[in-house]
């Protein structure tokens, strides 16, 4: 029975919802406001004020096609300059956690120079010998002018003359290699001495 006269109790000393005031600037420019968003309001951006006249909230107008578009080009662009950024600190680290010093990266350097010069000259000692063997399978194939040729002659002039183009190839592959080695190294050395110097 006690419960009966405590409800409604509880229900008056709750406060009642605020009130709240929505207002926006129509087509004229004139301020359109009511206890519901006005229709002049719809497709504009508005704001929510409580009865003390305080703005509670500020939204936007809805983004025509146009300003969607820019505005996820424009995220994108953030999010791709975050992560060159973030790449860029990972590099940094890792050329900070590889050498100890400046002189460190002249060895990796010669070290990584000379792997690659052995394969260049091996590459080119081959070309030689292709080539000593290129004058022999030509002396061989002089005696045939007026005939035809051993398949198996005419197989070893054809392999020999691939031979000599992968050999240069390979030689010529290690030179540039080396010289981007260089470059790559060059760059490295710069930054790290920028690093350690900030």
């Amino acid at each position: 029975m006690r419960a009966c006269w405590i409800l409604p109790l509880l229900c008056l000393a709750l406060p009642a919802a605020a009130a709240k005031t929505y207002c926006c600037a129509d087509e004229k420019g004139s301020q359109a406001c009511g206890d519901q968003l006005p229709p002049q309001c719809y497709g504009r951006a508005y704001r929510e004020v409580s009865e003390s006249g305080i703005t509670l909230r500020q939204v936007e107008a809805p983004l025509t096609a146009e300003q969607r578009a820019l505005r996820e080009a424009q995220a994108r662009h953030k999010m791709e300059e975050e992560r060159i950024a973030l790449e860029e600190k990972r590099k940094n680290q890792a050329l900070l956690d590889t050498y100890a010093s400046e002189a460190d990266i002249d060895v990796m350097r010669d070290r990584t120079l000379t792997d690659l010069e052995a394969v260049r000259k091996l590459a080119l000692g081959r070309y030689q010998e292709a080539l000593q063997r290129k004058q022999h399978l030509n002396n061989e194939a002089e005696f045939y002018k007026r005939k035809p040729m051993p398949p198996e002659l005419s197989s070893d002039i054809k392999n020999n003359d691939l031979e000599l183009i992968s050999q240069q190839a390979v030689a010529a592959a290690k030179l540039k290699e080396m010289e981007a080695v260089r470059a790559r190294f060059a760059e490295d050395k710069k930054r790290y001495l920028e690093l350690r110097h900030r």
